[in-house]
């Protein structure tokens, strides 16, 4: 509905009073109507909304910074990640953006996150364009038809068409994301990819959580068995096969993304997911390509001519691909998304060296060691810049978005992982027979062979071979795979270029892994890689 605003909004200490027209919690026909009318984008076959992002159809993480106060100034851990900016731009900023947008258009929706009340946050977003709030719509929790959300925690101010002047403002570039925790605001401007809203709540969530209430919040998926009850979580980074693997018929979703860990269980924070749909394909990943229909928005997907049928294969936009749709256009979705504490716990990682086994079970030391590295590698489009897969390393696999040292939540899961019996394994969902470029990535069928074999335990009672450099435990056998392809080495025509190829990673993790020596046991340390060791 359309929305008068008479005394004004209040966004962080300052009121703003908008001139134009304000949508207020409109439907999403209501917002696929405006989208459309705006020329945001087009309908697809299929009845979904295909918008395209603009410059940036990716994050830029070096454009994201939280202000620098008395709350933060010893609570958040400083550095190229958690990029400091002195109060003084931040109010100059926000009110450069609300004189901008004062005569525009706006969206505004409210809604929250926490599935379980006892941790929600409010939250007001206030979108220039339609498309984001369909967005905001999708992602986030969504209060009842009717039903009062209260008072609000947190605003959003989303507006791709202001850019900032970074010779005046304190940043370094005219787009920027920047998260005031005392004010409790977040500011994004020059951009219109809709992950910085996403990722924005989610830092938010990362510092408050684990600070305020010893809560381990987590960059992973989650689903849990539909007989069985058995919880298993997915941690990785983007285009590691997070939202993929935990898609699955048999068993419920409980999210795809972002998620709490506390004394009662897990708890998705959003109420949607954010897939990436680069060759999606409906035989491989049925649940995720039939959740495209109207209510869904599509990210920078080409369309076939007329017909309007999108093209997963076209990547001429950008590798990164979006759907964004509500979690319960997934068949079987928990709601509220809310599950017992986990069984198993899978580290997803996209290996470009083509040289980590498919799968291996994990000790305690080397879970930690490994969620500590967060290996992976990016994947071409998911960020501004990255245009081939990238080795790289990702604290917690979501290092981009911690504001607190990832000491602190590697002792929470530390924690966790000693009070219970928890199966850890780490998967391989990238390079196997060679790395990038000269092997191929293993196919997702194996994969999903890997994971079901894990959860019914059909992987407890196999033999195990140990990989002598890198010490993890890898069985030789699993029904569906074939065994040459459990042996990295193995796999690859080449045994002395798969071993210089380990070496080299080896050395990789090590050198990643010194600012983290301090902080752990010496168990956790020995639990890593070695060094210049014969490979079996």
């Amino acid at each position: 509905m359309k929305a008068t605003i008479s005394t004004g909004l209040d966004i962080g200490n300052q009121k703003f009073h908008p001139q134009g027209d304000v949508f207020y919690q409109l439907s999403v026909t209501e917002l696929v109507e405006h989208a459309i009318k705006n020329g945001e984008g087009k309908l697809t076959s299929d009845g979904a909304l295909a918008a395209d992002t603009g410059k940036f159809t990716g994050r830029s993480p070096r454009d994201r910074y939280l202000v620098y106060d008395q709350q933060t100034a010893n609570t958040v851990w400083w550095g190229d990640i958690n990029q400091a900016l002195e109060p003084i731009y931040f109010q100059q900023l926000l009110a450069k953006m609300l004189n901008h947008v004062a005569q525009r258009n706006l969206y505004i929706r409210d809604g929250y996150v926490c599935a379980d009340d006892r941790h929600r946050l409010t939250l007001r977003t206030i979108t220039e364009l339609a498309y984001q709030n369909i967005f905001v719509h999708n992602l986030f929790l969504r209060p009842l038809f009717n039903q009062a959300i209260g008072n609000i925690d947190w605003t959003i101010l989303a507006v791709p068409s202001f850019e900032a002047n970074p010779s005046q403002d304190g940043v370094k570039s005219p787009n920027f994301v920047v998260i005031n925790f005392t004010e409790q605001v977040v500011l994004i401007g020059g951009t219109g990819y809709t992950g910085e809203i996403k990722k924005s709540v989610f830092s938010v969530l990362n510092y408050l959580l684990p600070l305020k209430k010893g809560i381990l919040s987590m960059h992973c998926a989650a689903n849990v068995g539909k007989d069985t009850g058995d919880t298993a979580l997915f941690f990785g980074l983007s285009g590691t096969g997070k939202t993929t693997l935990s898609a699955d018929s048999k068993r419920s979703l409980v999210g795809d993304d972002e998620h709490g860990w506390d004394e009662r269980g897990i708890f998705n924070f959003e109420g949607g997911c954010y897939a990436k749909c680069v060759n999606l394909d409906p035989e491989r990943e049925p649940q995720i390509y039939h959740a495209i229909r109207f209510g869904t928005l599509l990210e920078n997907v080409c369309l076939s001519g007329d017909s309007r049928i999108p093209d997963y294969s076209n990547i001429s936009k950008t590798e990164n691909t979006r759907a964004a749709y509500p979690a319960d256009f997934i068949s079987g979705a928990l709601n509220p998304a809310l599950a017992p504490s986990p069984k198993h716990i899978f580290f997803l990682t996209a290996d470009a060296f083509g040289v980590l086994p498919p799968i291996s079970r994990l000790t305690i030391e080397q879970a930690m060691y490994h969620f500590i590295s967060g290996y992976t590698a990016k994947v071409a489009g998911t960020e501004a810049g990255v245009n081939e897969p990238m080795a790289t390393f990702s604290a917690c696999f979501g290092k981009a978005f911690l504001p607190l040292h990832p000491g602190k939540y590697a002792a929470i899961l530390g924690e966790k992982l000693k009070s219970a019996n928890i199966n850890v394994w780490l998967v391989n969902t990238g390079w196997v027979g060679g790395g990038y470029g000269v092997g191929k990535r293993i196919d997702l069928a194996y994969t999903r062979h890997l994971i079901n074999a894990a959860l019914n335990g059909a992987l407890d009672n196999v033999s195990y071979t140990k990989h002598n450099l890198f010490g993890l435990a890898y069985p030789t056998h699993c029904v569906g795979v074939p065994d040459k392809l459990l042996s990295p080495i193995d796999s690859w025509e080449n045994k002395e270029a798969y071993l210089e190829q380990a070496n080299r990673l080896a050395e990789a993790f090590i050198t990643n892994f010194k600012p983290y020596e301090t902080g752990v046991s010496e168990s956790v340390l020995g639990a890593g890689p070695q060094r210049k060791k014969e490979v079996e």
